[in-house]
């Protein structure tokens, strides 16, 4: 249960309209005045629901509650954009040769089942995936896109294991249940695509 709370001045949220109000009211602290809109809306909905006796009642709020709580983790930036290629040296070649671009030297990742180069693009980079033994996850993809294409992307993390939690809560599934040690060394985890728009999505912790 969110406790009833109290704006500056010695003013009290007391319904929705007023909470409207302070979040329009240019003398009202933008953050305070939403945060006091949000704990009116869930105790409206907590007295209402209790009142009806309705069963998904702690369900819901506990879902709201998730929501409005402000994440104990921050993403940063893309980290890189993952494109799997049936022919590593020519895609390679592509980047170094034709673009000009810095590429590093071929890593193996057999935990991975990938063979990855990175380019480097500035503050970002291009990660080229090439499969590595016979259960690499980049095989079957290239069996569906047999010219090769956008695999992933990657984003930063300050905190793999809290952005972990707080996903879940919102009902974001990874592919594992805990992190793993990804090509630059660092904890990852897979984000399931069907709940990210049909995207794979990486996080990387920084």
């Amino acid at each position: 249960m969110v406790p009833r709370s109290r704006g500056t001045h010695g003013r009290s949220v007391c319904d929705v309209n007023r909470a409207a109000e302070l979040v329009l009211d240019p003398d009202f602290d933008a953050e305070i005045a939403l945060h006091e809109f949000y704990c009116v809306i869930y105790m409206k909905l907590d007295e209402l629901l209790f009142q009806s006796g309705s069963t998904p009642c702690c369900f819901m709020l506990s879902t709201i509650s998730n929501y409005l709580k402000k994440p104990e983790w921050k993403v940063g930036k893309v980290n890189h954009v993952a494109i799997a290629c049936p022919d590593l040296d020519k895609a390679t070649a592509l980047y170094r040769d034709v673009l000009h671009a810095k590429v590093s030297e071929k890593q193996a990742l057999p935990e991975h089942g990938v063979t990855v180069v990175f380019v480097e693009l500035g503050d970002t980079k291009i990660e080229l995936l090439h499969p590595l033994g016979n259960k690499s996850p980049i095989s079957s993809f290239l069996q569906k896109n047999a010219s090769g294409g956008m695999h992933h992307i990657c984003l930063e993390v300050n905190d793999i294991k809290k952005a972990m939690a707080d996903l879940e809560a919102k009902k974001i599934r990874t592919l594992s249940e805990s992190p793993s040690i990804g090509a630059h060394g660092k904890p990852v985890v897979f984000l399931h695509p069907k709940d990210c728009n049909g995207v794979l999505v990486e996080l990387e912790e920084t």
